[in-house]
């Protein structure tokens, strides 16, 4: 498969590919990936959705939800230091990833149901690379795992109250000890617990289902910010807790 095949060899956005039919295309050659993924290996971890908040939205001119996976080889840990030459043109994204304590199967799920399953919840952050143009090429794109690196996190809280309402999440972002920026919960669409049913209903429609144990990466609360050699990266999430990274 050319993609899969480019992308081993460190090549994106093959030319052979360009001009794909539809977002609907896009997907399906992303789990065709995914598939080969695993035949030779590596094991998902879970999943992610993308372009939740209106300010990642506006950032690409990208105006609906996406989905990617996530394999554990990219999981990494708050702490960890990165190599910016390993990376390729990579953002960060401030986000909660939620663990998942029961199956959840589209097409009708709801946000209470998908609130539910929730067992778990870690502060993250997601490393995406613009690996080619998501606006120009988006069916592409989504074949190339949205845009999918490494995610992120730290401590796990666990298990959730009833009460716990995932819009009610703050978060304070700093480079350096610097304050970048500050934003709630409620900017990611219909919640993280709406991250959860939309994924899980869109996965209905390629034969999918979310399983228990699945980490979810449920979109970030602001815009992308590009990472550069140097920076010290920290989320602090209300009531969560913090996760770190840095970059040489």
């Amino acid at each position: 498969m050319i993609i899969w095949e480019e992308k081993r060899q460190g090549r994106y956005f093959p030319e052979a590919l360009k001009g794909m039919s539809s977002p609907k295309e896009g997907y399906k050659t992303q789990l065709e990936v995914l598939a080969l993924d695993v035949a030779v290996g590596e094991e998902q971890a879970g999943w992610k959705v993308g372009l939740t908040a209106k300010a990642t939205q506006e950032q690409t001119g990208i105006h609906e939800r996406a989905f990617g996976y996530l394999l554990k080889s990219g999981e990494l840990h708050s702490g960890d230091v990165l190599s910016f030459n390993d990376l390729v043109d990579p953002f960060f994204e401030n986000e909660l990833c939620v663990i998942l304590g029961a199956k959840l199967q589209g097409p009708h799920v709801t946000i209470d149901q998908a609130r539910s399953a929730i067992r778990g919840v870690a502060p993250a952050f997601e490393l995406v690379e613009r690996r080619g143009d998501p606006l120009a090429e988006y069916p592409l794109a989504l074949a190339d795992n949205s845009q999918q690196k490494y995610f992120i996190t730290g401590p796990i809280t666990s298990p959730l109250g009833p009460e716990v309402d995932l819009k009610e999440t703050n978060v304070e972002i700093y480079n350096d000890g610097e304050m970048m920026e500050r934003a709630g919960g409620h900017e990611v669409m219909d919640g993280a617990e709406g991250s959860v049913a939309w994924l899980a209903n869109k996965l209905f429609e390629f034969g999918r289902v979310l399983e228990p144990g699945d980490k979810i990466m449920t979109g970030s609360f602001t815009k992308a910010y590009p990472v550069k050699p140097g920076n010290r990266i920290e989320a602090r999430f209300h009531p969560f807790g913090s996760v770190t990274f840095e970059v040489n």
